[in-house]
């Protein structure tokens, strides 16, 4: 059992590396759930679209945009007048949004490899900055948030989706949970970044608050990941989510595959002659500068 003498201090510099890692590894398999991503975040990306006012000719800064799907949407509203700068701490990441861009004939958008804490951006050169699902993964947020409110113009607006509760999303808490205590892993320490950081009730506003923001209001969207069963959504799990993979790091690959092996079993809980559904809520805030 871990005891409090057992437990290592969280390495944010150690972290941030190993993320990186697991991007440039996972880049291709996050891509190739595009459609899915489409399907199960289309919903919540469109309502941040819509929280953070963007409109034609708008300049907008996507933080920890991965492959782009966000992105993407977001350069049809901007439509050519506009533009939009989407960074990654990952570079194999962003050359699936460059291509995915050219594959679109969408021109208005560029790529940056940028941390998410030491964004080197025009200061006040953008009309809104977005990120999905990406804050909750930054070691110190107010620092990410602060680059971010820099970036925008005076006016401007942050609008960011987060997971809500462990409670309220089983779909990854259940492996997550399962992970924990294969790996004897200890909780995750107040202010350590995660999937459900910022999901508790008020977190997300506070925290852009803190930051500076004002006029900051939010929505709770619900976001079921629904597949064929629930082997398919492991296999998506495997395939895509770094967080996943960093827990897993302590065990062997035969611990790694009872690990899953348990996931699955626990999973099937969501499966139904209809397929899988698996729980998940999302939150959108905005915050204007």
């Amino acid at each position: 059992m871990t005891t409090t003498t057992d437990l290592k201090p969280f390495d944010p510099v150690k972290y941030k590396e190993t993320t990186r890692e697991q991007w440039q590894s996972a880049a291709r398999s996050w891509n190739d759930w595009g459609p899915l991503l489409r399907t199960w975040l289309g919903p919540a990306t469109e309502l941040m679209l819509d929280m953070a006012a963007i409109g034609p000719g708008h300049r907008v800064l996507d933080v920890a945009a991965g492959a782009g799907d966000q992105t993407l949407l977001t350069a049809e509203r901007v439509g050519p007048g506009g533009h939009v700068l989407a960074t990654d701490i990952s570079a194999n990441i962003l050359a699936f949004a460059e291509e995915n861009a050219r594959r679109a004939g969408l021109g208005n958008i560029e790529t940056k490899v940028l941390d998410g804490e030491d964004l080197e951006v025009a200061a006040e050169g953008f009309d809104a900055v977005i990120s999905r699902v990406g804050l909750i993964y930054f070691p110190d947020q107010q620092r990410a948030l602060a680059g971010m409110k820099r970036a925008l113009k005076p006016g401007g607006r942050i609008a960011a989706i987060v997971y809500s509760t462990a409670e309220n999303n089983k779909f990854f808490s259940i492996p997550v949970s399962v992970i924990r205590r294969r790996a004897n892993l200890p909780p995750p320490l107040p202010g350590q970044p995660g999937p459900f950081s910022l999901g508790g009730p008020g977190v997300l506003e506070e925290t852009f608050r803190k930051a500076g923001f004002r006029d900051v209001e939010s929505r709770i969207v619900p976001a079921p990941v629904r597949m064929k069963n629930a082997a398919e959504c492991v296999r998506f799990e495997k395939e895509s989510f770094g967080a996943l993979h960093q827990m897993l790091a302590g065990l062997n690959e035969t611990g790694r595959e009872a690990a899953w092996q348990e996931i699955e079993q626990e999973l099937r809980a969501f499966e139904s002659k209809a397929g899988f559904e698996g729980p998940c809520e999302m939150i959108v805030a905005v915050g204007v500068k």
